[in-house]
């Protein structure tokens, strides 16, 4: 044998058995399914204590696995707790402090909101990067809400973007990237795309991030669903207490029951607003939002079933939790004074007995529900008090799969598998700063820590604190810090330390000349560009033939006509050119003799935003109404009376309050019998 033959003899073998312990290496490695649900809180889980919504698959998962009775987001909004699950750093340290794009600021705010970053840095490596690197084929489903394509940070598949209408078609986002016909509910299409990259990939280890848009608003139940749970609200004995309080600022001067009482009453924005009040629902009855809750558990089940059917349930790594608390405070202010169905599209559900909701650091917005099912590895059916954050599951993951660690990158993060093991685990303090007004409460921004059983919140207008302990005051009602000012000092001391040292940016005081912070959102009063203007009434000639329109604003809305929004096609969208300004169609009619005759048109609304419809004929007033929920509303005008005459028509969409106006019209016609 020569030598030149022996050597080739040896690289073939070496070769084969580096090809052989990768495949060993490759089926021995855990696959993980990342099942983050938008918005869901901690309560409205069974295991975790609802007695209205029913989630068999995650209680399930449960049994199987170890619940998280203290875990928390990074913060009480989207885009940061989700960047900082990926990341493994605070949103203060990254400066990604904010739901993307932001909530604008307001001319009532006392403080410019803090500095920050409008898309997830570039020079971040993600854990799907990480897992990328070591073999895994990895995708992400759902709402990203990064400002970035999920595949320029290690994805190798995504389908995201955000949803209009559960119920196909979901918006222009899926239009090409999320097959789905008429009937089809977002929920369910969505966990379609997870389970069929789960299929094509069960050779080899895979990383899904299934980012459910479910539970967030527009508030749209799966209809079976829906049915399902307005038969058992039918059954239960009523609940006792109020639908809704109120809850004041604590960063203001405290109100008395009584004028709180006196502010129920006087339910309007305005009002509320300069009181800095807002409602907060107290009841879990929204049988809207319990149809979404149990779609999104049903999507668990579906596929937990599929790794089984594959063989993989075994070797896969579930974790389950939530990127905030749950809605209890609405989506901008909404009044209480409306209809059930009105209200179930305002406000999801109850935190009770945990205080306030998403965009709250009371815990009702920062504390969630947290799953972990890892198969052999830890005891099944049990439950641990540690405290864990986002920032932990990058560490955390690295270990449970044995990767090598990036202590460089996940820096604020803690491994947490030593709970996982049932061993004792502190993991230190936790921390949140949010430098920005919230679209769910007149709060100032503030931040938080918790350390142990104590948690003390700083509010950044005036400087209030408040100390909670948290082992005996879940619901934090009894503040400490006149009774414990040792422990209120300490805590703030480390808050403050903390910020230092992870370089937080700060709102700051406006000034006549002070100007907003880079990356702010500022409300713009601008008129639609000339280029708009002079395609606009164009738009409404194709919409409606002998129409025209004035006044026309919100340039942010992109308003115009639309081929398909909102489940119809051939949709006009307008908007106010300001709060005291609506947008006006308008057009002259004549009025055919001897027949009845009506105007019918229908209208909609944008999911965030209510408006005023007003109909003047010959400059009187014959009809407003306020358009509530996201629902197309059908009117018709009986114009009979005028016959023989030309009458001029004017169909206002007026605002009633000032953020998302936008009228959606759809089939303005004139009807003769």
């Amino acid at each position: 044998m020569t030598y030149v033959f022996r050597m080739t003899v040896l690289l073939l073998v070496l070769t084969l058995s580096v090809v052989a312990s990768e495949e060993i290496q490759g089926k021995q490695r855990p696959n993980v399914v990342f099942f983050l649900v938008d918005d869901l809180g901690q309560r409205d889980v069974a295991c975790y204590g609802s007695q209205f919504y029913e989630t068999p698959a995650i209680d399930s998962l449960a049994e199987d696995g170890i619940l998280f009775e203290n875990a928390y987001a990074t913060c009480h909004v989207c885009s940061p707790s989700r960047a900082s699950i990926l990341t493994g750093k605070y949103p203060a340290r990254t400066n990604l402090t904010e739901w993307l794009g932001g909530r604008p600021e307001r001319a009532y705010e006392k403080l410019h909101h803090g500095e920050k970053l409008t898309a997830l840095p570039d020079e971040e490596q993600t854990l799907a990067e990480t897992l990328h690197e070591h073999g895994y084929a990895t995708a992400n489903y759902g709402k990203a809400h990064l400002s970035k394509d999920p595949k320029t940070y290690g994805f190798d598949e995504a389908i995201t973007g955000w949803v209009r209408s559960y119920y196909h078609p979901f918006s222009p986002s899926y239009e090409t990237t999320l097959a789905s016909k008429p009937g089809d509910y977002y929920t369910d299409r969505l966990t379609d795309a997870a389970i069929d990259f789960i299929e094509r990939n069960q050779n080899k280890p895979f990383f899904v991030h299934l980012e459910h848009f479910s539970v967030h608003d527009p508030i749209q139940g799966r209809k079976d669903l829906v049915q399902k749970y307005q038969k058992k609200l039918a059954t239960m004995p009523p609940q006792s207490g109020p639908d809704y309080i109120l809850e004041a600022n604590p960063d203001g001067p405290a109100l008395s029951a009584d004028r709180l009482k006196s502010l129920e009453q006087a339910d309007s924005m305005e009002v509320h607003q300069n009181e800095r009040v807002w409602w907060v629902k107290q009841k879990q009855d929204n049988v809207e939002f319990a149809g979404m809750v149990e779609a999104t558990d049903q999507s668990l089940g579906r596929i937990r079933a599929k790794l089984k059917d594959l063989g993989l349930e075994e070797n896969t790594i579930i974790i389950f939790t939530a990127d905030n608390g749950g809605m209890a405070a609405s989506n901008q202010y909404r009044g209480i004074k409306h209809s059930r169905e009105v209200l179930n599209s305002r406000f999801a559900s109850s935190n009770l007995p945990l205080r306030g909701a998403k965009g709250w650091n009371y815990e009702g917005g920062i504390r969630v529900p947290l799953i972990v099912h890892w198969p052999g590895k830890i005891k099944s059916n049990s439950t641990s008090q540690a405290i864990v954050t986002g920032t932990d599951f990058y560490p955390t993951l690295l270990e449970m799969l044995g990767l090598p660690v990036l202590p460089e990158q996940h820096m604020d993060g803690r491994s947490f598998v030593p709970a996982l093991k049932g061993h004792a685990y502190d993991r230190g303090p936790i921390f949140w700063h949010f430098p920005h007004y919230s679209n769910h409460g007149y709060q100032s921004p503030g931040g938080a820590i918790r350390a142990g059983r104590y948690k003390l919140l700083e509010y950044y207008e005036n400087g209030t604190l408040q100390l909670f302990d948290l082992e005996n005051d879940i619901g934090e009602r009894h503040d400490l810090i006149k009774s414990h000012p040792e422990v209120a000092e300490r805590l703030k001391k480390m808050l403050h330390d903390w910020r230092k040292e992870v370089d937080a940016k700060m709102p700051y005081p406006k000034t006549t000349t002070s100007k907003p912070a880079p990356g702010a959102r500022v409300s713009k009063t601008d008129k639609v560009s000339d280029a708009a203007m002079n395609r606009l009434p164009l738009d409404v000639e194709r919409f409606a033939l002998g129409w025209k329109v004035k006044n026309w604003g919100g340039p942010g809305m992109k308003p115009g006509l639309r081929t398909n929004s909102l489940g119809r096609s051939k949709v006009l969208v307008t908007h106010p050119r300001s709060k005291d300004i609506p947008c006006v169609l308008y057009r002259n009619v004549q009025v055919p003799v001897g027949k009845r005759s009506a105007l019918r048109f229908a209208v909609n609304n944008h999911p965030k935003g209510d408006w005023t419809l007003l109909v003047r004929i010959d400059g009187e007033e014959v009809l407003r109404e306020p358009i509530e929920g996201s629902e197309w509303q059908g009117f018709s005008v009986d114009i009979t009376k005028h016959a023989g005459k030309t009458i001029s028509v004017e169909l206002e969409n007026g605002a009633s309050g000032w953020s998302f106006e936008a009228g959606y019209w759809h089939q303005i016609e004139l009807v003769e019998e």
